[in-house]
């Protein structure tokens, strides 16, 4: 199996290393030249377009930044689509709209390319050590002929539904770390408002029914106040976008979502954009007049 990659940042690029680790013979694709030094030096076949890579192997796989990204690379004028031959699996890892998924599903479909939205949880730890969680929408059968390149990428790879439930999982996933993120700023703030240290209070926490990554992993960061990221707040933003725009076009009405959009977007407002989300806890004081710190 030849796989192709597009997308060569700070998840593609692990991403793509760990493919050639595993033995598999890659090829790349980037607009930008520097992108593809490690690739080419690890073994990597580099291409001059998403045609001619498309044309040249049995799995694309696309890690980029929006849905119009993900639009033009594969359908746009030196697209995958003009190099793509009947029976090419296209494999999607960025977090895009669903509905933007769907329509890009169908338009393949008609040049029979499988398409597969996989959107990823793990951050850059997750991708170097190749453990990312992979949510999967699309055909199952086109998943099983893509597994072994995926298996490769990620630990845990769950297949939600047809085109599009990939990225409702995703929507679902950033909701879920968001509204954690304020819960455990919150958590922090309760407690120096009482006078008790946050550490044994957090300790305490992920010894009982309140457990979870979030309050593991964001609570030390807010402890240690240090936001280097693990996912931008700017990125979070984007995510936090597309909850909002796939609930409008659903009509429904996500409250706690909403908020945490709020929080993001001040914080990038403020240019710290790329910071970690998590910084949102700042803010959340501050509304309260406690220190950053």
């Amino acid at each position: 199996m030849k796989v192709g990659y597009i997308g060569l940042g700070i998840m593609g690029r692990p991403c793509a290393l760990n493919l050639i680790k595993a033995g598999f013979a890659v090829g790349v694709w980037a607009r930008n030249e520097a992108s593809l030094v490690p690739l080419r030096e690890a073994g990597a076949s580099v291409y001059d377009s998403p045609a001619a890579l498309a044309a040249g192997v049995d799995v694309l796989i696309t890690n980029l930044s929006d849905t119009p990204d993900v639009k033009e690379v594969l359908l746009g004028d030196q697209g995958a689509v003009h190099g793509a031959h009947p029976g090419l699996v296209c494999v999607d890892m960025s977090t895009i709209s669903p509905i933007g998924a769907r329509d890009i599903a169908a338009e393949l479909a008609g040049h029979a390319v499988a398409f597969l939205d996989c959107p990823v949880s793990g951050g850059e730890v997750g991708a170097i050590n190749g453990t990312l969680t992979i949510m999967v929408g699309g055909n199952a059968e086109a998943l099983e002929r893509v597994r072994p390149a995926l298996d490769a990428m990620g630990s845990t790879i769950t297949r939600i539904g047809d085109s599009g439930a990939g990225q409702v999982a995703k929507a679902c996933n950033q909701i879920a770390v968001g509204v954690g993120v304020a819960m455990v700023a919150e958590i922090m703030q309760l407690a120096r408002a009482a006078g008790v240290d946050p550490v044994p209070v957090r300790e305490a926490l992920l010894g009982g029914f309140a457990a979870s990554r979030v309050l593991e992993v964001h609570g030390q960061r807010m402890i240690d106040d240090n936001y280097a990221p693990g996912f931008k707040a700017a990125l979070h933003l984007k995510d936090m976008g597309i909850v909002m725009d796939t609930a409008r076009q659903l009509g429904i009405h996500l409250p706690q979502s909403e908020r945490v959009a709020e929080l993001i977007a001040a914080l990038v407002a403020r240019g710290e954009g790329g910071l970690d989300s998590s910084a949102i806890a700042r803010l959340i004081w501050a509304e309260n007049g406690a220190a950053d710190d």
